[in-house]
């Protein structure tokens, strides 16, 4: 791996594995030469070899002298590493045929639902294309970008903002749990499958990257684990998750590319970022049902935006390791090794939730301590309208305390006095 490039611009030489890359004057040059190709010279960054008419083996490998530099991953470090840039880049003829048969089956899908759709659309800086543009009956536009090879962080993030900043929605594909778009922006995840199978409808299932919210109250009889205590305790708090459709209780049905094609122009579904709570991540992008996030927002009580910058993830800090320059040609070892594997990015479990506390104990005519977060996290928890809501006349927690097979005491509550 390359921890070295020159500048031929500057005409300096780079140490990749230095904090101030070997130049502490030039406080910008990461910044410049982190840029995405796209944005800056192609023939910037040199590999040092050929800079100094010694063997470059890209000449005879399918790959350019000229470099761009990425984030590479060696064990629990995330050193700079200098690549070669390839002479053109092409995915396989397979992935070709799957990225074609994806872009016209959203195509056809949205022209079957009444949709516009186009592909190959331009944003209005042309500086990129979205592969298909499905337009809602209320103007809603949503970007398709398939993505079924390698594209780093900061592409995925430049062509998101760029879409986004001209009114149109990302919703990026992938067939990779490993893909670096996963919560990068918006995301789907289909299955790998063959390209006639695309084009002749065989059933494609969202494996990952829509969720639904589930709401419930922490208690013994629930079928979910406590959220903040450990082992098999339960809290008497009311906790709010998302889960992937297969995790719910009961489970859900599988949503299909075709709905998602539908409800994203529609507006029933949409996205929404959960910032991480602790986890070491960044956050989590999702597509869930607009209900569900109108849902959300009322009971975290604040609405996050997509993001508009990249966060950095615990595990994207670059680490610098201070050695001296490798001035050979490491061409052949661009590639990401089998030792340093991408993690796995499409994780199915819950996203760590959110909890409201336990509510204090409340006296008669009290009822005005109950926040509106309060009272709609109760609704949803106990699946009963806010009106159907009361203080159990025992430990003065919320409860389904009027309607149809209502109570005037909670379970535990009439356990207790059972027991007597």
């Amino acid at each position: 791996m390359a921890n070295g490039v020159w500048h031929t611009g500057y005409g300096i030489e780079i140490n990749l594995s230095l904090p101030d890359l070997g130049h502490p004057y030039r406080p910008d040059l990461l910044r410049e030469i982190t840029a995405s190709v796209s944005e800056r010279d192609p023939q910037l960054l040199e590999c040092l070899a050929h800079h100094d008419k010694r063997e470059c083996l890209s000449e005879s490998g399918g790959k350019s002298p000229w470099m761009f530099i990425r984030r590479g991953r060696v064990g629990g470090r995330r050193p700079l590493i200098a690549s070669h840039l390839p002479i053109t880049h092409k995915a396989t003829p397979e992935e070709s045929a799957q990225h074609k048969a994806t872009k016209e089956r959203v195509v056809a899908t949205a022209g079957r639902y009444g949709l516009d759709a186009d592909a190959e659309v331009p944003v209005a800086n042309r500086r990129s294309v979205s592969d298909a543009v499905v337009t809602g009956p209320a103007g809603l536009r949503v970007g398709w970008e398939i993505q079924y090879h390698h594209l780093s962080p900061s592409s995925v993030h430049r062509r998101s903002v760029n879409a986004v900043e001209n009114g149109i929605t990302p919703l990026w594909v992938a067939k990779d749990r490993m893909a670096s778009l996963i919560d990068r922006a918006p995301w789907a995840r289909v299955d790998d499958m063959p390209w006639r199978d695309i084009a002749d409808g065989k059933e494609m299932v969202i494996r990952g990257g829509y969720r639904h919210l589930e709401v419930w109250r922490c208690v013994a009889s629930s079928e979910r684990h406590c959220l903040v205590s450990e082992g098999a305790g339960h809290c008497g708090a009311i906790h709010a998750d998302w889960f992937v459709p297969a995790l719910c209780l009961p489970e859900r049905k599988p949503v299909l590319i075709e709905d998602l094609v539908l409800r994203s122009a529609t507006g029933e579904s949409v996205p929404v970022y959960v910032p991480g709570r602790g986890s070491g991540r960044a956050g989590r992008h999702m597509w869930v049902s607009a209900a569900d996030r109108a849902l959300w927002e009322e009971i975290v009580d604040e609405k996050t935006p997509l993001p508009t910058a990249p966060a950095d993830e615990d595990d994207d800090v670059i680490t610098f390791a201070e050695q001296e320059i490798d001035r050979s040609c490491r061409a052949g070892e661009d590639g990401w090794f089998a030792s340093d594997a991408r993690p796995l990015r499409d994780l199915a479990q819950p996203t760590g939730g959110f909890t409201l506390p336990r509510l204090p104990p409340q006296r008669p005519g009290d009822a005005t301590r109950i926040t509106p977060v309060e009272r709609a996290a109760a609704s949803a928890a106990l699946g009963c309208p806010p009106w159907e809501l009361g203080l159990c006349a025992g430990c003065r927690q919320m409860m389904r305390r009027y309607g149809l097979n209502a109570a005037m005491y909670c379970n535990v509550c009439r356990a207790a006095l059972n027991g007597r």
